[in-house]
């Protein structure tokens, strides 16, 4: 007896040849979709939300294009999971590393229709990606021993970086901008303690490096505005039982004599808080929480700078760079670390009060104030000058650099196309296949800045059939161009991320043959 059916009613499925296309249809669509934001000349997409507020976005990374988009296909979700761990490991290369993946899978397409098994496609592909990756690694240059010369490597990956985003114009700027605050962190991967300020006003130019800790909040009124060699208390503790709560709580009194009692009492337990919060021998005291009138005033008299409702990124943030911890409870003075910091005094940034900490305990830290003309134009900046940080931090810590423009991906194709000539069988073809995935990269930074791809690629694999050239793509002046002397240079290990991401995203969609949607779920008609 056959089974007619295994599923349930509304669950589908597809199989074999239908499945496949559908990976791969998914997948190149999401590649092509992200493909024209690739490289220097790489344009923008407006992202419009329709939840309230129909939120705008501008950006052109492709890791918040492909986090904004509803996907229904399955094979397309595994290229935005790729993109978004790109971007938390490396933090650039999230475009690259989609691209190179659709590219993949697009030469897979051909050969599956050539009646190749995907198998045989994916043993081909990880034979390639082996090759490509040991290309790169006999290529890479280290400078870590000569700090003059790694200093400037670092620079030359920050421009190349903020090159293809929107602060391209001023990239030496933010470049050297971005540089000085991660040589700040001594080595450190942690970027909380770089803290990034927006202000709407003025032009990007007018960004700034600030040594220190710049807290998004006004002093409070008869409060001392400056305060030297401070001792910060960091808490997180309720300031507003001064009054007696009315809503939510029942008392019954039988005259108003009785309401002023409790509320001395409410007061007096306010000042008893106030007093054991003195007793630590601070001068400054941040609050997470709300700060009524009477402790405010309590603190203003005994020459305490008080200042509330800094929000929990601020004082985690705080803590962190003050070298104090946060405190709730008030008993034991001498086990709670407080924050240290020479100087605390107001600044003005545009038409906004901001209270600043310097020379703070955590001697890395520090706040880049970013300036621009709207909302937008500051959060794409936020996110390109992100992306620089993280690239940064990865790279003092991993200081192999390789040239850029192109170069990386011609050096692995070279390397690939040599492989594919010694291997016998079909596997030879997948590894063809993979070079030209490759190149495919350098056409669409090409083909992105209305070049001829199809010319310049051709003379830039005739430069790199010669002994040890350098020679990528000048997108600025439209020719083959040599890119060491342009200073163009990638951290190895993007390229790295980038290649090893893509080839394994590529060869799991490989690897589907069928595709099962589950039937949705039913309310059940007798509960409603």
């Amino acid at each position: 007896m056959a089974i007619d059916k295994l599923l349930k009613d509304e669950a589908t499925e597809e199989k074999g040849e239908r499945a496949r296309m559908a990976s791969f249809i998914g997948a190149m669509a999401i590649a092509d979709l992200v493909k024209t934001t690739l490289g220097p000349k790489g344009m923008d997409k407006i992202l419009q939300s329709t939840g309230r507020g129909r939120k705008v976005t501008v950006t052109n990374d492709g890791a918040t294009i492909l986090k904004s988009l509803h996907i229904d296909n399955p094979a397309a979700k595994v290229l935005v999971d790729i993109s978004k761990v790109q971007d938390d490991e490396v933090g650039d290369g999230t475009t690259s590393v989609v691209v190179l993946a659709g590219e993949l899978l697009r030469e897979a397409e051909k050969l599956v229709a050539s009646k190749i098994h995907p198998m045989t496609i994916i043993a081909g592909y990880r034979m390639a990606a082996e090759c490509a990756r040991d290309a790169l690694l006999q290529k890479v240059v280290d400078n870590k021993e000569d700090s003059e010369k790694f200093i400037s490597d670092l620079k030359k990956i920050a421009m190349t970086t903020l090159s293809s985003k929107i602060l391209s114009q001023d990239k030496e700027y933010f470049a050297k901008l971005a540089v000085d605050a991660v040589l700040r962190l001594k080595g450190s991967t942690n970027l909380e303690a770089i803290q990034i300020i927006k202000k709407p006003g003025g032009s990007l130019k007018d960004s700034f490096l600030d040594e220190g800790f710049i807290l998004d909040k006004k002093i409070g009124i008869g409060q001392p505005k400056r305060i030297e060699n401070a001792k910060i208390l960091v808490a997180n503790t309720a300031m507003d039982t001064d009054k007696v709560k009315i809503y939510g709580a029942r008392v019954r009194v039988d005259s108003m004599s009785k309401v002023a009692e409790i509320e001395t009492a409410e007061k007096e337990k306010m000042r008893e808080k106030v007093q054991k919060i003195v007793a630590h021998g601070i001068n400054c005291f941040v609050n997470r929480q709300l700060i009524y009138n009477f402790p405010e005033e309590l603190f203003a008299d005994a020459g305490i700078l008080a200042i509330e409702h800094a929000d929990f990124d601020g004082i985690e943030r705080l803590a962190l760079v003050t070298g104090g911890e946060i405190a709730s409870t008030f008993d034991n003075p001498e086990s709670v670390k407080l924050g240290h910091c020479k100087l605390i005094e107001e600044i003005v940034i545009g038409e906004d009060k901001l209270i600043h900490f310097s020379d703070v305990e955590m001697g890395q830290a520090c706040s880049i104030v970013l300036r621009g003309a709207s909302s937008h134009v500051l959060d794409e900046a936020e996110r390109s000058l992100h992306d620089a940080l993280c690239v940064l931090t990865q790279t003092v810590v991993d200081s192999r650099v390789l040239l850029g423009g192109g170069w990386p991906e011609m050096v692995m194709a070279k390397g690939v196309d040599e492989l594919a000539r010694k291997t016998p069988g079909k596997k030879s073809l997948a590894i063809e296949a993979f070079s030209r995935a490759l190149q495919a990269i350098p056409t669409i930074i090409a083909d992105n800045a209305g070049l001829d791809s199809a010319e310049l690629i051709s003379q830039l694999r005739a430069e790199h059939h010669k002994e040890a050239t350098n020679a990528g793509i000048d997108v600025i002046s439209g020719t083959v161009g040599d890119m060491a002397e342009l200073g163009i240079s990638e951290a190895f290990k993007v390229k790295q991320a980038v290649l090893l991401s893509a080839t394994e995203a590529a060869e799991m969609i490989l690897r589907v043959d069928e595709i099962i949607t589950c039937a949705p779920r039913r309310r059940d008609e007798d509960r409603m």
